[in-house]
């Protein structure tokens, strides 16, 4: 029998870090080499989050080498510049200070290849408030967010009745039901209410100071069930 919700994962991009800049003005560095023009950076909004290779196929219709292309030539101004045009949500470090205090163990699942979040993570000084931090493979493989997720239940030994997977879109919402953990989708990031309810969300943060008071109430019905 489980002991109740003892982990919290979290999603990178839109959940802890406002990621806008560094994405969009990569994923235009990749469309321009493809002679892709881009009237305004938001067009490219719909990239954050998702895996980028699918992003490519399902939004800019690019053949599966395109897409592989494409992700290198991301990765070239990501790499270098992209990766820390990026700013930590107002309320996230008291968020996970508060919880970590309060004896949850914390831990990172993104899309993101996890050299990169490692990176983006060091670099705000969050890094240390996780336990672990699991993302993609820069080979494209473990991109899927339910691949993430179940990589990192599995690495911590963590049975998915005690935890819970909080992100800002769809994917992350998917990929929680897909490893049977209950959900925290988060509007101040870059997916819309509806479209966190539509995945399946179990729960709705529309403020980041909201997110703690869930988790609260999730630990006492477990206790009050028991």
């Amino acid at each position: 029998m489980g002991r109740g919700l003892q982990n919290i994962l979290f999603d990178l991009d839109g959940t802890l870090t406002d990621p806008k800049e560094g994405i969009t003005k990569s994923v235009e560095y990749a469309l321009n080499k493809f002679d892709i023009q881009i009237e305004h950076l938001d067009e490219l909004l719909p990239y954050i989050g998702p895996p980028l290779y699918d992003s490519f196929i399902e939004l800019h219709h690019f053949t599966e080498e395109q897409a592989l292309q494409a992700v290198a030539f991301y990765r070239e101004r990501y790499s270098a510049t992209g990766l820390f045009e990026n700013m930590v949500i107002e309320g996230i470090p008291q968020l996970l200070e508060g919880l970590k205090t309060n004896g949850y163990s914390l831990y990172v699942a993104t899309s993101k290849p996890t050299v990169f979040a490692a990176q983006i993570l060091e670099h705000y000084k969050l890094d240390h408030y996780f336990k672990h931090i699991g993302g993609s493979n820069l080979d494209g493989t473990r991109s899927k967010k339910q691949e993430v997720i179940q990589y990192v239940l599995d690495e911590n030994d963590i049975h998915p009745e005690e935890a819970v997977m909080i992100g800002d879109r769809k994917h992350d919402i998917i990929g929680a039901i897909g490893c049977s953990v209950e959900s925290i989708g988060v509007t101040f990031g870059y997916g819309p209410k509806e479209e966190l309810e539509q995945a399946g969300a179990d729960h709705i943060a529309f403020r980041v100071e909201e997110i703690a008071d869930i988790i609260q109430h999730i630990s006492l019905r477990e206790r009050c069930t028991k």
